[in-house]
């Protein structure tokens, strides 16, 4: 059917609530945008769906949600144990997240699925640790991470507490292709709440993701000697990490940290930010302003879910600077590896993930202690899945997972991102450099004085709808018709084609790569240089990721921005 016609069915359906019939009554002489709206439907994968709210087939809204829980049911109901096993489910401060998570639960219900309903805001690390201590088939979170606040999402997990994998995302989304729009049966909330079929879970669960989470803590007897001479801002960036992260801290002895007043509370709207990214700079604002009048050289931020920890950290000469994804991850590495190695309890079969368009640092700091690093794909399923596979066989024992994108998971007690426990870490990083008179930039400085000088750069293109996303597709499909020998003048040494699954090295020789089928181009360079090329997996984004190692800060520097203009070129010119 054209966009036309499906956009007529919607308005024509006699389910339709009234709200969305007159939304879409609005739209009725603009094509361009029945088009925007109708012309494919959300894609479930990995991510489970994320999009712009509104009525249609690609946007998020309650019947899209319905059906997306219609095809879990499906694929849940063909599992041994699932019905009586059950889903978790938690939600974000995001706009429509709630109801969201109500009527999945309502769905599931009335599929005859056991589900647990957090009845109030979570954090996706407290949900991912909840699928396993309920003991769950799977969980689901309604959240769109750190996106604006016009998009939302919703995001499956499965029993070992991680992202569903993309055997269970391919079978859900072909059961949700065969459900009809507005077919799903929807449980009465309270009958079902009544009946047991829905339970509502909150204050055993956060008690027990305290209790474990405590205990990743490297030194707890310094935090509880000097956590309340530290004055930290925190700002949770109106989400989910409000409750968890002040509470975390100031369990852990950490007395003396600050909450953002304007952004503490929950706001689906994120009033004081252009987004609510702790990747961004411009979300440290308020919180710099604060820990200016407090006397804090620290401040911590998360993202609406809280998987996503940013750090902004006072230089000796007092000036005020965001810590990139890759560089907090390198401080909470060596601080974890560090003490350990002190205290004498580095394992010996220990071990670091991080993905591949993640700093190279991390190699240099895992080889200095013995420990050993494994590279895997772009998004954290991939580090759950590994945490998951040692955890189970016993082979290694996961010390530390990161990802350049402010993602960041110690010890394995979730199988996601976890700013919670990450927020707790780098507190306790912060007093142990404090004891010898050092911040977190001191700390950054000395990593670099001992490994050598790294650095990264990330650049985003978004294009926005159907011709946007055929744009991103027409740039890969160039790079891999006439793929580049030298960038800035420097040889390719190793070229990385991951749908392929091919590597083919500079004197012609060609291997097969162990790593799942991605969408990325990947190119090493003769001077330890590297470049990364791929489409977002949840947004209309094309990326690219640049690293680089140097002698010097100012070598570094050139060779990062000549890298940088060359690329940055070369995708300008296929993008249009």
């Amino acid at each position: 059917m054209d966009t036309r016609t499906i956009y007529e069915s919607w308005l024509n359906e006699p389910t339709l609530d009234e709200t969305t019939r007159a939304e879409l009554r609005a739209i009725s002489a603009d094509a361009p945008e029945i088009e925007e709206r109708f012309y494919r439907e959300l894609e479930f994968g990995t991510a489970g769906l994320r999009g712009i709210l509104g009525a249609g087939t690609n946007r998020m809204n309650v019947y899209v949600v319905r059906r997306a829980t219609q095809g879990l049911s499906n694929v849940l109901l063909s599992c041994k144990g699932a019905k009586e096993r059950g889903v978790c489910i938690a939600y974000d401060s995001r706009l429509f997240s709630p109801e969201f998570a109500k009527e999945t639960a309502c769905v599931l219900a009335a599929n005859g699925i056991k589900t647990y309903l957090f009845s109030s805001l979570r954090s996706v690390p407290q949900l991912s640790f909840a699928v396993q201590h309920l003991g769950c088939m799977a969980g689901v979170v309604i959240t769109a991470s750190h996106n604006p606040s016009k998009y939302n999402g919703y995001k499956v997990y499965w029993a070992y507490g991680g992202q569903a994998a993309p055997e269970q995302a391919s079978a859900i989304f072909d059961e949700i292709q065969r459900v009809p729009m507005f077919s799903p049966s929807v449980a009465d909330y309270n009958a079902a709440v009544a009946s047991g079929m829905i339970t509502l879970v909150g204050k055993e669960e956060d008690e027990a993701y305290y209790a474990a989470t405590e205990q990743l803590l490297l030194d707890p007897d310094l935090v509880r000697r000097k956590g309340g001479d530290l004055p930290i801002v925190y700002t949770p960036l109106h989400g989910a990490g409000a409750v968890p992260v002040k509470e975390l801290l100031t369990r852990v002895g950490l007395t003396n940290v600050i909450s953002v007043p304007e952004q503490s509370v929950p706001d689906g709207h994120f009033p004081t930010v252009t987004a609510p990214n702790p990747e961004d700079p411009n979300a440290f604002r308020l919180a710099i302003a604060l820990a200016e009048e407090k006397g804090a050289r620290v401040c911590l931020a998360t993202d609406p879910d809280a998987d996503r920890l940013g750090v902004a950290v006072k230089t000796k000469s007092d000036e005020w600077v965001t810590l990139t994804g890759n560089q907090i991850g390198c401080i909470l590495l060596e601080h974890i590896l560090s003490s350990m190695s002190r205290q004498k309890r580095l394992p010996d079969n220990g071990v670091v993930i991080k993905s591949i368009v993640s700093t190279r640092l991390a190699d240099a700091i895992c080889a200095a202690y013995g420990v050993s690093l494994e590279n895997v794909m772009t998004g954290f399923r991939f580090i759950g899945e590994k945490v998951d596979e040692y955890q189970t066989s016993g082979e290694k024992t996961f010390l530390f997972g990161f990802e350049e994108s402010f993602g960041f998971l110690a010890g394995g007690l979730a199988r996601d991102k976890d700013a919670v426990s990450s927020a707790m870490l780098a507190a306790e990083a912060c007093i142990s450099y404090a004891e010898r008179g050092m911040t977190l930039s001191d700390a950054l400085d000395e990593i670099y004085a001992t490994y050598g000088f790294y650095s990264e750069s990330v650049k985003s293109y978004t294009l926005e709808g159907k011709e946007g996303m055929e744009k991103i597709a027409g740039a890969m499909a160039k790079l891999r018709a006439t793929p580049p020998k030298t960038f800035a003048r420097t040889k390719v040494v190793i070229a990385e084609d991951y749908i392929a699954r091919r590597c083919e090295r500079s004197d012609g020789t060609v291997c097969e790569m162990a790593l799942p089928k991605s969408d990325t181009l990947r190119w090493l360079l003769a001077d330890e240089s590297w470049i990364v090329i791929r489409p977002s997996g949840t947004e209309p984004k094309l990326k690219l990721y640049i690293g680089a190692r140097a002698k010097t800060k100012e070598q570094l520097t050139e060779t990062l921005s000549a890298l940088m203009q060359d690329v940055d070129g070369l995708l300008k010119g296929y993008l249009g």
